[in-house]
């Protein structure tokens, strides 16, 4: 019979792993590494230059996979990167926040030449802010959602923020929509939220009372999410009517989601082990990325 969690264990879980207690250590004294050996994994994206490669965003810097099964670290530092998102349309750019290797907050940070040099944006409300979920909006780039006990927003491409109002309790993850810039989505412990006011009011969205562990944006606009219990979910761009696309991950959590921008069908997730999986069906059948 299968071992189930309970919901208060599984949000400590979730808690745990998110904030980067995942177990597991990198070694910080390579440059280069075996796949198997990155943990503490906080963000994940496709190279649209090379959809083969991976951008990794860790505890230790930003990594990027190789084809022979190892990782590079790319970053010019070995900071924390525990917010992490692409830019969607300027395969270079990234937006980041987390922890400097010394200590403290980074606020927001951008890189324009694929995530190898960065600098501060921004300090953020009541900053230098350390985001733990943020998400550049498909719909409108300039628009870009940040958690930083509140939710806050910038409109300008993150050079200015807001606060916009409180997160729902217990938030593990944001996803801004991708035909709505005021539409977002969250990943909490009492089941996925959705905002339709930009943040400032959250209602369910049919799964209250399942922790949502992630919650992601395709590029075709559609949304995913995994569900404890339920497993990997999606919803069309424009209505958020979920369905199943897979149950088949036994105790692992899904934390992050990355689909590759030139095959809908190819994904890869990030476990709550730090183990990558990749899939392409769509997500209905997964394996562990080799290494």
């Amino acid at each position: 019979m299968k071992r189930r969690m309970y919901p208060a264990i599984i949000a400590v879980t979730l808690a745990v792993a998110i904030a980067g207690g995942t177990v597991g250590w990198l070694s910080q004294a390579s440059e280069r590494i075996s796949l198997a050996e990155v943990s503490h994994i906080h963000g994940i994206a496709v190279d649209p230059a090379d959809p083969q490669r991976l951008y990794l965003a860790t505890h230790y810097g930003v990594w990027h996979t190789t084809p022979d099964g190892m990782a590079e670290r790319i970053s010019d530092n070995s900071n924390d990167y525990m917010g992490f998102s692409p830019h969607p349309s300027e395969a270079d750019v990234f937006f980041a926040s987390g922890h400097p290797a010394n200590g403290g907050n980074m606020g927001v940070i951008v890189s324009r030449d694929g995530a190898r040099n960065w600098q501060q944006l921004a300090s953020g409300v009541d900053g230098p802010v350390d985001f733990h979920a943020m998400d550049v909006s498909p719909a409108d780039p300039n628009v870009i959602y940040g958690l930083y006990r509140e939710v806050q927003v910038s409109r300008d491409g993150g050079k200015s923020w807001e606060v916009v109002g409180s997160p729902p309790a217990d938030v593990f993850d944001l996803a801004a929509s991708g035909v709505k810039p005021d539409m977002v989505y969250a990943a909490t412990r009492s089941g996925l939220m959705v905002s339709v006011d930009g943040g400032m009011t959250w209602k369910t969205t049919g799964t209250e009372g399942r922790p949502a562990s992630m919650v992601e944006t395709a590029p075709d606009g559609s949304v995913y999410a995994f569900v404890l219990g339920s497993g990997l979910m999606k919803a069309p761009a424009q209505a958020l009517a979920w369905q199943p696309v897979a149950n088949v991950f036994g105790e692992q959590i899904l934390l992050h989601l990355a689909v590759d921008p030139s095959d809908p069908n190819r994904m890869f997730a990030v476990t709550d082990k730090s183990t990558i999986l990749t899939s392409t069906d769509g997500g209905k059948n997964w394996a562990a990325l080799s290494s």
